[in-house]
This record gives structure tokens, sequence and C-alpha cells, in this order.
């Protein structure tokens, strides 16, 4: 079974300093933050996987996290 991700990363240098997204590879997206391949989270790495869900149907991942991502979720 296939599974779908929305995470919620914490940094470890900034505990105050959150981000959200999805990815079909936690792992793999984790590391790719953490090397700083993302010009949105580099500057405030390294992170850690503070929450993550896991999702069979992929649309209700992508809607999870415009979810958490509005003024409603957050």
């Amino acid at each position: 079974m296939k599974f779908y991700y929305t995470y919620i990363l914490q940094s470890k240098k900034i505990p105050d300093r959150f981000y959200i997204g999805f990815t079909e590879d936690l792992e793999s997206r984790l590391k790719s933050h953490n090397q700083g391949q993302n010009p949105h989270t580099s500057k405030y790495k390294p992170w850690r996987v503070k929450t993550a869900i896991a999702f069979t149907d992929r649309q209700r991942a992508l809607d999870f996290e415009a979810y958490l991502k509005s003024p409603s979720g957050r």
C-alpha cells in the first residue's frame, strides 16, 4: 500500500520555527531539508519531524496540508 504524508518539521536550531509539507517519501524529504536543498527551510536547518500523518489518498494528504497552512489550521 502506498502512503502520502503531511508533515510538520521543527527546527532544532530555532525550536519555535516550523515547516508544513507534503511528500510521498518522508525519510528522503527530511534528508533534503537537512541538506539545504529547499530555500524555504535551509536557513533553519537542521530539522526534525515533529508530526507526520500518513494517508492512503493523495488528495486527502494535500487537502490536510492546505488546511494546516490556512488561518483555520494554525
